[in-house]
């Protein structure tokens, strides 16, 4: 059985530099700044679609391209320092990597997934890693999940993810749905989009996942 993992909210605590780079692209085009409260909601969804909220346009209008395309400037000096890895996953992932095998598929561009991954020390623990094209705003969640299960040889597993767009993906699947309390959704929004169980805690994660782990 697979498990596959989103990232941001999941795995890393990246809020710092995702907020911070989306005001330095607003700052930069002369648009107004918003607080961290109201950016916060923005992470997770694909880039493009989160701007598109954000600003009020269309993911494929050209202007929004441009602000998106800064954003990953500023995002680029800034996340391999400023993303922190949420306490007590690195353990439960060594564990779990013992008895499922593992990927990420996850809304971020493929040109930061890896890199941060190996930077932060979790790329060992996941057999596939699938991100999202950079060049589209058409890459979605499903599309992404469905890529890490073509990679992984797999049909069936679960799902963990923070977000509606995560528990949305795990169903279109057939995957397990599981949310965690941690990261950037609230329990109310797991449990709309079809969460069937949402974890308090990474070892709560890993006694869910893997039983007779829990059971010790």
């Amino acid at each position: 059985m697979a498990v596959i993992f989103d990232f941001d909210g999941v795995l890393v605590d990246s809020v710092a530099p995702v907020t911070a780079s989306i005001n330095a692209a607003l700052h930069d085009h002369g648009l107004p700044q918003r607080s961290a409260a109201q950016l916060r909601a923005l992470i997770g969804p694909p880039t493009f679609s989160a701007f598109a909220e954000l600003l009020g346009r269309s993911p494929d209008d050209p202007y929004l391209a441009e602000v998106v395309a800064t954003y990953r400037t500023y995002y680029e000096a800034a996340y391999l320092s400023a993303t922190e890895v949420f306490e007590g996953v690195p353990e439960m992932l060594a564990e779990l990597s013992h008895h499922h095998p593992l990927a990420v598929a996850t809304s971020k561009s493929s040109d930061f997934a890896q890199p941060l991954l190996d930077a932060l020390g979790l790329a060992p623990f996941f057999t596939v890693v699938a991100a999202a094209d950079p060049r589209t705003a058409e890459d979605d969640k499903s599309a992404i999940v469905a890529r890490a299960l073509a990679a992984l040889g797999e049909s069936g597993g679960a799902m963990v993810g923070d977000r509606s767009f995560d528990m949305a993906a795990a169903r279109s699947h057939g995957l397990r749905p599981v949310g965690v309390a941690w990261g950037i959704g609230t329990e109310e929004e797991l449990r709309a989009a079809g969460a069937e169980v949402i974890a308090a805690a990474p070892d709560q994660l890993l006694a869910l996942l893997v039983p007779a782990v829990g059971a010790r």
